[in-house]
Parts: C-alpha cells; sequence; structure tokens
C-alpha cells in the first residue's frame, strides 16, 4: 500500500512542477564590465560616436540575451518608450547598436538606482529591426557566459 501511495504523492508532485510546454530558446547572461550607452531618440549614423547624443552612457549591464537587456542606470525612462543601446562588451572591438522598447523599471531612490528592461525589436531587414548578424553575435556571448541554470528568453527573427 505504501508503494502505491509513493507513486500518487510522485505523480502529484510532477503535476504541480509541470508548466507547460517551454518556448523560450535563448538564455540570459551576464558579461563582466559590460556596459550600455543609450538614447530614446534615433541616432543618426553620422552622430553615433559624438559623447552628447547618448542620453546616459556607461551603465553597468545586468544580463542579456539574444530577446533583451537589463541595465542599471540613473534616469527612470517610460514604459514601451523607443530605445537605441549600444552595448560595450569588455574586449571587443566593436560596440553592438541595438534597438528595442523599455517594456519594465523598478527603482530603488534611496541608492539612486533605475534598472531598466529593454526587450529588443525583432531582427531582419527593414526599419526599426536589429541585424540579424547582431544576434549571431549575441549568440557567440550566450555560449561563452551563460551557465546551465541561466534563465531562458525568447526572441524573434522577421524576414
Amino acid at each position: 500500500m505504501s508503494d502505491k501511495k509513493s507513486t500518487e504523492q510522485a505523480k502529484s508532485k510532477a503535476m504541480k512542477e509541470y508548466k507547460g510546454k517551454e518556448r523560450r530558446v535563448c538564455r540570459r547572461f551576464t558579461v563582466p564590465g559590460a556596459t550600455v550607452s543609450y538614447s530614446l531618440k534615433e541616432i543618426p549614423s553620422s552622430e553615433k560616436k559624438k559623447d552628447e547624443s547618448w542620453d546616459e552612457e556607461f551603465c553597468p549591464v545586468e544580463d542579456l540575451s539574444c530577446g533583451g537587456i537589463r541595465f542599471a542606470g540613473k534616469k527612470p525612462l517610460k514604459i514601451n518608450s523607443d530605445i537605441t543601446v549600444k552595448i560595450l562588451i569588455p574586449g571587443e572591438r566593436t560596440p553592438l547598436t541595438v534597438y528595442g522598447q523599455v517594456r519594465w523599471l523598478s527603482t530603488e531612490e534611496d541608492i539612486n538606482v533605475c534598472r531598466t528592461g529593454v526587450q529588443l525589436n525583432p531582427y531582419g531587414e527593414g526599419e526599426g529591426k536589429n541585424y540579424p548578424g547582431l544576434m549571431v553575435k549575441l549568440l557567440e556571448l550566450e555560449h561563452k557566459f551563460s551557465t546551465p541554470d541561466s534563465d531562458i528568453t525568447q526572441y524573434e527573427i522577421d524576414s
């Protein structure tokens, strides 16, 4: 009788832990020393190197994935704002410039930090989309820096 009871408990436990089909395919990871600069307006390519083009610079990256990035800045941003983000990766010659939308904020006024979550726009060709080669670079970084227990997030590719 105890075998039947333990089998039922195992089934019950398995049912409680089932959360549906996992659809996420890209892991969140942290790159030590990575920072971002961002702008809430689209920056013409001729001006991207000028310091005054960015609203805030050298914000520490908390995590990133092919689908988004979370960083700690000083300024609270508006949810759903379009944003251009330049990601500076230590050891990489060229920063990664991506486009997305602010999706969430978390402020800690006592230490003057505003954590910002940005969902990256789909990868593909066309206005407002991220260059597909950036996804390849982010996947390389994911492979290099992610751990087996990293969170997983979803990304999109448009053609």
